[in-house]
């Protein structure tokens, strides 16, 4: 352990050290009881995976170290958007009030093999875009002194199944329709706030995190419940101070509503973190107007 005092004897930082080990010896140790200790990667086996996202796994050591910043990093990158909302007074109660810009830095790197190309930068607007619904059905009519807008009654079948093409054409490396993106948001909304009693920020930041996955191209058929279950997990942990049993009480909500399995939960963690190269910490304008709609529909 290792203390930095000033010059004028005032306490600076304490921090340890601790050794480095390869992944593939920490398999081989033995816990209390003789029980075994496994690294992540060999749980991972059992589970669908993300696409791209590389973990170590058969003893192979993979640096994550280009997701993440120097300490003097924190101090200036500081968001500058001034907001008094109670999301503010949220963030700073719970310590969670540095936000990293990474949208113009990191983000803009994709997983090589990916369909996606150059990840544009986040806009928490364009999945809860409420053109989406109008589609093929929606006419623009322009006059001299005016302009106005004509929306064609549609059945609600023809006008999801026309929106789901729209989002189709123009994302079509999202491997989920924009209709069943939105119904998992609902479901995360409704466990975090109705079951387990989070506040809207918190719901806020895992709907950041679920949609970036989304138009990472990470989300499929297989793994779009553990993701959703995961965020929730992740925002959970960031934007709540969390005890032991309200952990357990979270994971065994996720467990219930999203049908998952425990331990592949658990397991699937660390696979978003990295997904999201560990910016868990989100500028304000990427939560504010998740944070607003959901304070507006409460």
């Amino acid at each position: 352990r290792i203390v930095l005092i000033s010059s004028r004897r005032s306490f600076c930082s304490i921090f340890s050290v601790l050794p480095y080990r390869d992944c593939t010896q920490v398999g081989d140790m033995k816990l209390d009881g003789g029980r075994q200790c496994h690294s992540a990667g060999v749980c991972l086996k059992e589970i669908v995976g993300l696409e791209g996202v590389e973990l170590g796994a058969d003893g192979k050591t993979v640096s994550y170290t280009q997701f993440l910043f120097p300490t003097n990093a924190l101090g200036t990158r500081r968001n500058t958007i001034d907001s008094t909302s109670s999301f503010s007074q949220f963030r700073n109660a719970s310590h969670r009030s540095l936000s990293l810009a990474r949208a113009n830095s990191t983000q803009g790197s994709i997983d090589a093999g990916s369909d996606l190309g150059d990840f544009v930068e986040y806009d928490p607007n364009l999945l809860d875009d409420p053109q989406w619904p109008c589609g093929k059905h929606k006419r623009v009519l322009i006059f001299p002194s005016y302009m106005t807008t004509v929306i064609d009654y549609v059945k609600p079948s023809d006008l999801k199944k026309d929106m789901n093409e729209t989002f189709k054409e123009k994302f079509p490396h999202i491997k989920l329709t924009l209709s069943k993106i939105r119904s998992l948001k609902r479901e995360m909304r409704k466990l975090a706030q109705e079951e387990c009693g989070f506040e809207e920020p918190t719901v806020a930041m895992a709907f950041v995190y679920f949609e970036k996955l989304a138009l990472k191209g990470k989300l499929n058929k297989q793994n779009r419940k553990l993701c959703a279950g995961a965020c929730v997990l992740l925002a959970a942990k960031i934007g709540s101070d969390l005890r032991k049993h309200e952990v357990k009480h979270l994971i065994d909500k996720l467990e219930e509503k999203f049908r998952l399995n425990r331990r592949e939960l658990i397991a699937f963690e660390f696979p978003v973190l990295v997904a999201l190269e560990f910016a868990l910490h989100l500028p304000e304008h990427e939560v504010m107007p998740h944070y607003r709609r959901l304070v507006q529909n409460s």
